[in-house]
């Protein structure tokens, strides 16, 4: 396969600070600056992958290769290729024309095996984004693989059925490497899921929305440099299952949206181009206890939704849209407002167009109960009155957590977790580090938790943040399971987490690429 040229990214700045995200973009002819891939063609394998029996085996491949994204041309890629090696074929489904990895589809309790070769030049690792997996199973930066490395991973599908995701995770390339286009979902299905007789089949329509910058056929990233690096890269172009200009043919029928925001830093503000509310049957961690309906939906990056429509009532012939309405967003550096590229933060477009083109022979009947979440009580947590609180925000020109970056296996003592126990943990966005002198109020950050899924249990706003929270609040879908939350400028939210499944060193960091790759990114320990 191609590798990918010098110019699928462009307008590089010359500041020392791309030099390491620039590297993940280079030739494969290119040496790469903190990467030990020309160094080493010796396969690694993970620690405790067993070699064992498994339902489920998987080859998968993170290649260079070129994808025709518009029409008529071909745009040089790095994507995430699969196959099943053993088991059902069906597990594994590709994503027609598209640079997106194929969607994987597997059931809670299947035991899997995925056998990750890096054929691209750069360290890589995949991230099983949402699912609660073993330490060294979960795609941490420090087993990140070499060109020509391997990982073998081995764990069982523990999840309740949901909506999940796999990208790159390695420090400092995360970004770029998604941008090119390394993700795909991750489905899993339930007996109690299965009796609901939910849409499924052509009527289970996932939907993995991106924007990205074009020049030409060449993918750009960014293209303002160190602006886009501290503010996150905002596309100009939206795609949906890798593609332009979407457009679904539907049946008048009911189907399932899976909607997750796979862009690098933009929030939409999703809605019907008619005014309809949506029908949300589902969050990140899966099936909410009861439909509930929104007047539009708020999805940061790396959060998903699953929507029910009925395309029955516009009859054959119509057509309806999904966009994403305006709304008042801040980003700031050093004070000032700034819009790094593309479509500024906040402006309304189209996402999708459907095409009713045919009557349907069947339907499904939106159930009045989805599911028992199984939620925790807060009255479970060991420190309900005393949140372990976790700042968000700038100093000296870095993202920090709690005024710190990421170090590659750093825990500080505030970091440690007692195994077995339930915590209220407290995101504070609310600008200032403490007396560092710094800024973090000014944007949005979606936190994200490795492992174990949490609840929301409140949100509130100061009144420097009041604005930009009120164009969005009514979108936020808190009442089912969580992985990542949009915490908003000068707000505060508290969620409720187990620590139950497994002990070790995972992440927590703010989800826009950009932001994790410049160090807004910890670990914390669970200890058994």
């Amino acid at each position: 396969m191609p590798p990918v040229s010098r110019r699928t990214f462009l307008a590089w700045s010359g500041s020392a600070g791309l030099a390491l995200l620039a590297a993940a973009c280079a030739p494969k002819t290119t040496s790469l600056p903190g990467s030990s891939a020309t160094s080493s063609t010796v396969p690694v394998t993970s620690p405790t992958a067993a070699g064992g029996s498994v339902d489920v085996e998987i080859s998968m491949r993170a290649v260079a290769d070129q994808i025709e994204i518009r029409p008529g041309s071909l745009t040089d890629v790095w994507r995430l290729v699969a196959e099943v090696t053993e088991g059902d074929p069906a597990v594994v489904q590709p994503v027609g024309a598209s640079y997106l990895g194929p969607t994987l589809r597997l059931r809670q309790g299947q035991r899997v095996r995925i056998v990750f070769d890096n054929e691209i030049p750069d360290e890589t690792i995949v991230h099983w984004h949402g699912l609660d997996v073993p330490e060294d199973m979960d795609g941490h930066p420090r087993f990140a693989v070499p060109e020509g490395g391997r990982y073998v991973y081995e764990f069982t599908v523990v999840n309740r059925a949901g909506t999940y995701w796999y990208h790159p995770h390695p420090h400092r390339r995360t970004g770029p490497q998604v941008y090119a286009g390394m993700a795909g979902l991750f489905l899993v299905s339930d007996n109690e899921e299965a009796a609901l007789g939910l849409p499924d089949g052509e009527f289970d329509l996932p939907m993995v929305v991106q924007d990205r910058v074009f020049n030409g056929d060449d993918l750009v990233y960014l293209q303002n440099g160190r602006m886009d690096q501290m503010l996150g890269v905002l596309g100009d172009e939206i795609l949906v299952n890798g593609r332009p200009d979407a457009e679904f043919t539907v049946a008048d029928r009911s189907y399932r949206l899976r909607i997750l925001n796979g862009s690098n830093s933009r929030i939409y503000k999703l809605a019907w181009d008619d005014g309809t509310p949506l029908t949300v049957i589902a969050s990140d961690g899966g099936l909410l206890e009861a439909p509930m309906t929104r007047p539009y939906v708020t999805l940061g990056p790396a959060e998903r939704v699953d929507l029910w429509v009925d395309f029955g009532p516009a009859g054959v012939g119509s057509s309806r849209k999904l966009v994403s309405l305006p709304f008042s967003a801040q980003r700031m550096m050093g004070g000032m407002m700034a819009d790094a590229s593309g479509l500024p933060l906040g402006v309304g477009f189209d996402v999708a167009a459907f095409r009713i083109d045919r009557e349907a022979t069947s339907n499904a009947v939106l159930p009045d109960r989805l599911s028992d979440p199984g939620f925790v009580p807060a009255e479970d947590a060991v420190n309900l009155d005393s949140a372990r609180v976790v700042t968000l925000g700038m100093a000296q020109g870095a993202w920090m957590l709690n005024g710190r970056t990421f170090e590659m296996t750093d825990v500080a003592p505030d970091e440690q977790i007692r195994f077995g126990t339930t915590e209220v943990w407290e995101f504070h966005n609310v600008g200032g580090m403490g007396g560092m002198g710094g800024m973090g109020g000014g944007m949005a950050h979606p936190m994200h938790m490795h492992g174990q899924q949490f609840q929301v249990l409140s949100r509130t706003v100061d009144e420097n943040g009041l604005n930009s929270w009120q164009t969005l609040q009514e979108g936020f879908v808190d009442e089912g399971w969580k992985d990542t939350v949009l915490v908003m400028p000068g707000e505060k939210v508290r969620v409720l987490r187990r620590f139950t499944s497994f002990p070790g060193l995972f992440l927590y960091h703010c989800h826009i690429l950009e932001h994790e790759d410049l160090g807004m990114m910890r670990n914390f320990r669970i200890d058994a």
